[in-house]
C-alpha cells in the first residue's frame, strides 16, 4: 500500500474566492477523485483548523492510498487528477508531498 500526502499553502485570495471558499473547492474535487480514478482507493481532505501566520502551518492536506507505485503514477497522469491540479495551481502559493510504503 502507498500512501501519498500533500500539503499546500493557499493564496488569500484567487479565482475570485477567498482562501476558505478554495479550500472547500479543494477538499470537494479531491474526494470525488476515487470515484473517477480506479486506482485510487481513498482520498481523505483536511482543512487547517489552527489560526496563526506559522510558516509552518499549511491549509490542506491530501492523504491518498494506492495499492503500488504503478497505481500512484496511473492515478498523478489521469486526466480526472489533471483537471483538479490545474485548478489547484491557480490557488496555491506552496506545495510539499511525501509518498511512503504503509
Amino acid at each position: 500500500m502507498i500512501k501519498h500526502v500533500v500539503m499546500w499553502k493557499l493564496k488569500e485570495v484567487a479565482e475570485g474566492k477567498t482562501k476558505d471558499e478554495n479550500a472547500e473547492v479543494m477538499k470537494k474535487l479531491l474526494e470525488d477523485l476515487p470515484n473517477k480514478i480506479e486506482e485510487l482507493i481513498s482520498a481523505e481532505v483536511g482543512i487547517n483548523i489552527m489560526e496563526g501566520n506559522d510558516q509552518a502551518i499549511c491549509d490542506v492536506v491530501l492523504t491518498t492510498e494506492c495499492t503500488s507505485e504503478e497505481d500512484l503514477k496511473a492515478y498523478a497522469v489521469h486526466p480526472d487528477h489533471q483537471k483538479v491540479v490545474d485548478f489547484i495551481k491557480k490557488v496555491v502559493t506552496e506545495r510539499k508531498v511525501v509518498d511512503y510504503v504503509k
